[in-house]
């Protein structure tokens, strides 16, 4: 079979060669309607340039990396979806790779990937985002790169794009449901300490019962760190408590379900005898039973939006975009007003 080329892209597009190029480098000044013509195009007669030979023969590598050490793997899986679906529109590879956050070696360990890897932008997730030493570093390299969930948004300005949730309002109002439920001992498991979206997604919450007079009390309230074995700990240390809540609100899908679990371990039925809710509509979420009321959190758009924009930020380098991402409460049946 006859190895497809740009310039059979370029016919069917019908236009230039060069125009195919442009649009395929992401250059700027393509009409709109052209660039659409020309990716259809090459969609049409699956068209992929080679990434690696583009990149020999310049300084960008049509690369970017993914970096991570965040312990749920569906948030993981669901932004690396996003991140891949844009590339592959954008005629860009994806490298992921772990870093420690921990590490004393942290800048590093990223200065070796950049270095081996010839990424030429990167997408911090959180709690690498959160690292300020790290994104000043990146900053004083000139090196491209986009954050996921920094802290600080609104009051600190970034150099890459920044793409984020509104995550104290969505805890606000998922606490508010609850509420209006009915509910008034509503036990809280709180995000990893390292991840600031954890911090405001626990003032959201406790905005929400100082709004209804309700007590914070410390007792049903717990330290997770976004893994299922935490989630245990945390329920079991919040289920201990007396009197017992009639809620829980966790603050990810991986956590929700070790409640669930844990519920259901103690003899406690979902959502009768304990409603629980959780943050980021994880396919865990739904496939679980009974289906779990959730913040609806999207992150495989978010992954779009950060490589989409870092791609940008790459050939065309524009300061301070910062995304507000929408979030949506799932109501399902992990939750009910109480009787």
């Amino acid at each position: 079979m006859r190895k497809i080329t740009i310039d059979d892209v370029a016919a069917l597009a019908e236009v230039s060669i060069k125009t195919v190029s442009r649009v395929i480098n992401r250059e700027p000044n393509v009409r709109k309607t052209t660039r659409q013509k020309v990716l259809e195009a090459a969609r049409q007669l699956d068209y992929w340039p080679n990434v690696a030979a583009r990149g020999l023969a310049g300084k960008n590598s049509y690369l970017i990396g993914l970096v991570y050490d965040n312990p749920s793997p569906s948030y993981l899986a669901n932004l690396q979806t996003g991140v891949l679906e844009t590339c592959r529109e954008s005629g860009y590879g994806m490298v992921l790779y772990s870093l420690d956050s921990q590490k004393s070696n942290l800048i590093a360990q990223t200065d070796e990937l950049i270095i081996q890897s010839r990424v030429s932008g990167l997408i911090l997730t959180p709690p690498l985002s959160d690292n300020m030493e790290l994104v000043q570093h990146l900053v004083a390299q000139n090196f491209a790169h986009a954050l996921v969930s920094p802290p600080a948004f609104g009051e600190t300005k970034f150099d890459g794009p920044v793409i984020m949730l509104d995550d104290r309002l969505a805890v606000f109002e998922m606490t508010n449901y609850l509420i209006k439920a009915g509910h008034r001992r509503i036990g809280f498991i709180k995000g990893h300490p390292q991840h600031s979206a954890g911090l405001r997604r626990f003032i959201g919450y406790c905005d929400a019962l100082n709004a209804a007079g309700l007590a914070v009390d410390d007792q049903i309230i717990a330290q997770g760190y976004y893994s299922f074995d935490s989630g245990l700990s945390a329920t079991q240390k919040i289920l201990s408590a007396n009197p017992r809540p009639t809620a829980l609100f966790s603050t990810n899908d991986d956590m929700a379900a070790a409640a669930m679990h844990t519920a259901l371990d103690m003899g406690l039925k979902v959502p009768d005898d304990l409603s629980v809710v959780g943050f980021d509509d994880t396919p865990l979420s739904r496939y679980i039973w009974p289906p779990m009321t959730t913040v609806r959190q999207p992150i495989r758009d978010m992954g779009h939006k950060a490589a989409e924009k870092l791609i940008t930020y790459i050939h065309e380098p524009k300061k301070g975009q910062q995304i507000v991402m929408p979030f949506e409460l799932k109501i399902r049946s992990s939750s009910a007003p109480l009787i």
